[in-house]
């Protein structure tokens, strides 16, 4: 295996099913990549999920000829506060794999992949929610987004049991009539709420499919249902309440900004949550530019490593086409941008 070669930077993107990993050499092509499990420390440890890091790590490393890099640059699932970045930063440092380290919030590599300067505010919304925003002078904008106990509301585990919430109380008679009473059962093969209750209470089925509800929220929504679209509604305005407390923070609320959103629930680009995303943020951010990132996070990571290590921007230019050829260009839809 050889040296170092200048300037290079390991670019890691832990989440909590999987890990990419990439190489990136002076010139920004990669040059080693690689797949791993999933990085959760607080269900193992941080040692063992380093452990599980180090597997993909040194694959690509070894794909690449090298020993170790110049810059690593890891965002990280898990690492909401910034007590817990400056842990993972030590810890991740302590093995060996490049001359610096900085660990961040998987977040910022969703919003580094969708933008072409670290500035910018996103959003990303899959199992859960966050929202984080930078700017290129190094400032931040993020909340701990720890769920329920640090005000968090949304994600698509949230919907689905919000769903079940207003579906139960539709049945038995407590709450206001609704379809997903019918449509979230059915998606099961069930009949009732109750039945649908007693398969997930005994463990028929398995807990974590609650997530298949959201898409039947959704649907259920779109066909008219008003209790449905009020919680897709409700989606909307915490997105749009997370995007424009970020952008106050960092003073962009009146400049032309990309605000990026992410993950599963907000790429899917269902129409009443998207449109009122745009017509609330047209209102209280009228010079933001909405998009939705499709990049893999790893770029994210590897444009924040590059930042870092001063490359040029060539370097950048050619990364991120380097994806794009890959398949994994993000699909951007610029929804307004008013002076």
């Amino acid at each position: 295996m050889g040296v170092t070669p200048s300037v290079s930077v390991l670019a890691v993107d832990a989440g909590n099913s999987k890990t990419d990993v990439a190489v990136i050499g002076p010139d920004g092509s990669v040059i080693g990549a690689a797949r791993g499990g999933g990085f959760q420390p607080p269900a193992v440890g941080v040692r063992a999920a380093l452990d599980g890091l180090a597997e993909p790590v040194e694959r690509a490393l070894g794909q690449a000829g090298i020993r170790a890099v110049t810059h690593v640059s890891a965002c990280l699932a898990n690492a909401d506060l910034p007590v817990e970045e400056e842990e993972l930063t030590a810890a991740v440092h302590a093995r060996g794999w490049g001359g610096t380290t900085v660990v961040r919030n998987d977040t910022f590599a969703i919003l580094r992949a969708g933008v072409d300067e670290p500035r910018g505010v996103a959003v990303v919304c899959g199992a859960g929610i966050n929202c984080v925003g930078m700017l290129p002078d190094g400032r931040t904008a993020r909340f701990p987004a720890i769920g329920r106990i640090s005000g968090d509301w949304g994600g698509g585990a949230g919907l689905a049991e919000e769903a079940l919430w207003f579906a139960a109380r539709a049945e038995d008679g407590r709450g206001e009539p609704t379809e997903l009473a019918r449509t979230l059962p059915a998606h099961f093969g069930l009949e009732s709420m109750y039945a649908l209750i007693e398969a997930l209470h005994l463990g028929r089925i398995d807990g974590a499919r609650r997530h298949e509800l959201t898409p039947v929220l959704f649907a259920t929504g779109a066909a008219g249902d008003p209790v449905a679209r009020a919680i897709v509604d409700r989606l909307a305005d915490e997105v749009v309440a997370l995007s424009t407390v970020a952008l106050g923070r960092l003073g962009l609320l009146d400049e032309e900004v990309p605000v990026v959103l992410g993950g599963s629930v907000l790429a899917a680009r269902h129409p009443q949550l998207s449109d009122r995303i745009d017509e609330l943020l047209a209102a209280r951010a009228p010079k933001a530019a909405v998009s939705v990132v499709t990049s893999p996070p790893v770029l994210g990571a590897a444009l924040l490593g590059l930042d870092h290590v001063g490359a040029p921007a060539q370097a950048r230019a050619r990364l991120r086409a380097g994806y794009a050829q890959e398949g994994g260009s993000r699909s951007r839809r610029q929804h307004h941008t008013r002076g």
